[in-house]
């Protein structure tokens, strides 16, 4: 039997990323106890007012089909809120409703890139990114991300790695797994490429309200020059800790969504109405859950960093932003999967090899910041204490 070719493009890019979560998910099962900080489930539950609000819907019969562009009062809520971001109009006619990033960001990367061509992607990058240009049948083209440059994307860094195929530049601000925030001189100068090689913008802002105090989020869609040339995507998953409920959007032109919308509705007609009501709901206001997470994401960063720096040889990149913290272990001697292996059987703490995001983190690994403060105290004993077996300090 034949398979399509796109099948041959996605192997090994799915689930295969995610063995140290399935690793500490079978030690529970069977009867260990393990800290997981491999996912970034929010740290607290969907608001109860955006659950009444569903099954409300729900119960008025908000259960039919949806349109492939999603329901108006949910996009007008979305181009009223991006209106206000941008100061200027953002039309419903610009919006088109998935069901959560994923979905938006498949469908916009098959609007904008095919094979032959080429999309730019900082690297590290989350951990699907790859699958989701691959999907179109374009190539992932690494850029660097500088841990000297606060792993932001450096627009000459990508004007050096652009050829004639190349089709589009992804972005991911605040970014996943790094916790960097793009400032607005990198968006300027990284628009100022994207015109002069007439490439699209795709900017992944699912993070945009979980960015620390003192940083300020910046976005390519916000910029009048960039706007025709910009589709950002995003979701209520993180910012309004409902990650289930499979919520998102995508923003660009009017031309651009009108273009997607067929591929849109060959995929799956919109989101469910009783959910875009919910969403609509909790785009019009800020969330009520994303400052409190801010605020202990931040204060879970600053103690992994003050512990390890005072106890251990092991190095954390401090986040601007999002649900993680990253660790240099290059001073254990091992490569980050051996050591994410070697922190779960002994320590009982999972914990995301780098390399799962590329090779720019080989040596790195990810912390997720999402379980309480007791439990992620507890983590960081286990860590200094694993790190002073690996090391010879005193623990």
């Amino acid at each position: 039997m034949k398979y399509a070719p796109i099948l041959d493009r996605l192997a090994g890019l799915g689930g295969a990323k995610w063995e140290l979560h399935f690793a500490a998910v079978e030690a529970r099962r069977a009867g260990r106890e393990v800290i997981d900080l491999t996912i970034g489930n929010p740290d607290v539950p969907t608001p109860q007012a955006l659950v009444e609000r569903a099954a409300e819907a729900m119960r008025a019969g908000r259960t039919e089909y949806s349109t492939g562009r999603g329901e108006e009062g949910l996009r007008a809520a979305l181009a009223a809120r991006y209106a206000a971001r941008a100061g200027r109009p953002v039309g419903m006619d610009q919006v088109l409703c998935f069901p959560g990033t994923q979905t938006a960001l498949c469908a916009v990367m098959m609007g904008v890139a095919e094979p032959g061509t080429e999309v730019l992607v900082g690297d590290p990058m989350y951990a699907t990114y790859e699958a989701v240009i691959r999907a179109s049948g374009a190539v992932p083209v690494p850029v660097p991300l500088r841990p000297e440059h606060g792993f932001r994307i450096a627009a000459g860094d990508i004007a050096e790695r652009i050829t004639g195929r190349s089709r589009a530049i992804l972005l991911n601000t605040p970014h996943n797994p790094t916790g960097a925030v793009l400032t607005a001189a990198d968006i300027d100068a990284i628009g100022a490429v994207a015109r002069a090689h007439d490439l699209w913008i795709v900017s992944d802002e699912v993070y945009e309200e979980l960015v620390f105090d003192g940083v300020a989020f910046a976005s390519p869609f916000d910029r009048a020059d960039l706007a025709e040339r910009t589709v950002a995507v995003s979701s209520i998953s993180k910012s309004h800790a409902a990650p289930g409920f499979r919520s998102g959007w995508a923003v660009g032109s009017a031309a651009f969504a009108d273009r997607l919308l067929p591929l849109s509705e060959t995929m799956l007609f919109g989101n469910q109405p009783f959910i875009a009501d919910m969403t609509a709901d909790a785009v019009a206001a800020p969330s009520a859950v994303a400052a409190g997470m801010r605020t202990r994401f931040a204060a879970r960063a600053r103690y992994l960093d003050d512990r390890l720096a005072q106890e251990t040889r092991l190095r954390v990149h401090r986040p601007e932003a999002g649900m993680f913290a990253l660790i240099d272990v290059t001073a254990t001697g091992q490569g980050d999967r051996d050591y994410a292996l070697g922190l779960l059987d002994a320590g009982g703490v999972a914990v995301m090899p780098g390399s799962a995001f590329g090779e720019t983190l080989k040596g790195w690994v990810r912390v997720a910041l999402t379980v309480d403060d007791a439990r992620f105290r507890a983590a960081c004993d286990r860590i200094v204490a694993h790190a002073a077996e690996r090391t010879g300090e005193a623990p």
